[in-house]
C-alpha cells in the first residue's frame, strides 16, 4: 500500500500511519519529559543527589518526588536516603534494569528518526 494511503486511511481512522505504530511502543515510563531528564542524567553520572536532580532539571521538590519513585518503583532507579549531621540526602543512581530500559528507549527513538527521514 502506497504511503500517502496509508496516511489517508489513517486520517479516516481505519489504520494508523507508520511513525505512529511505532510511537505508541515506547517505554511510556521513560518517555515523560521529566522521568526521561532523570534517567539521561543518571546514565551519565554514578549517582546524583536530589538537589543535585533537582537544580539540573529545573522543577520543584514535588514533581521531582513524584516522578523519581515511579522510576524507582519500576525498578529503573535505586535510592538511598542517609543524613549528613541532621539534614536528610537522598541519592539516586540508575539500575541495570534501568539502564536497559534507557538503551531500548534510545534504540527506538533512533528508528522512528532513521525512519521518518526514508
Amino acid at each position: 500500500m502506497a504511503r500517502s494511503a496509508l496516511h489517508q486511511q489513517a486520517a479516516a481512522g481505519r489504520t494508523k500511519a507508520p511513525q505512529e505504530r511505532t510511537t505508541l511502543a515506547l517505554d511510556r515510563l521513560i518517555h515523560e519529559r521529566l522521568r526521561l531528564g532523570i534517567v539521561s542524567a543518571l546514565a551519565v553520572n554514578a549517582q546524583l543527589t536530589f538537589n543535585e536532580l533537582k537544580r539540573l532539571l529545573r522543577t520543584t521538590d514535588g514533581n521531582l518526588s513524584v516522578h523519581a519513585r515511579k522510576l524507582e518503583e519500576a525498578g529503573y532507579i535505586d535510592c538511598d536516603k542517609t543524613f549528613d549531621g541532621r539534614m536528610p540526602r537522598t541519592e539516586y543512581r540508575l539500575t541495570a534494569a534501568g539502564r536497559r530500559a534507557f538503551d531500548k528507549y534510545l534504540a527506538h527513538m533512533d528508528a522512528i528518526i532513521k525512519a521518518a527521514r526514508s
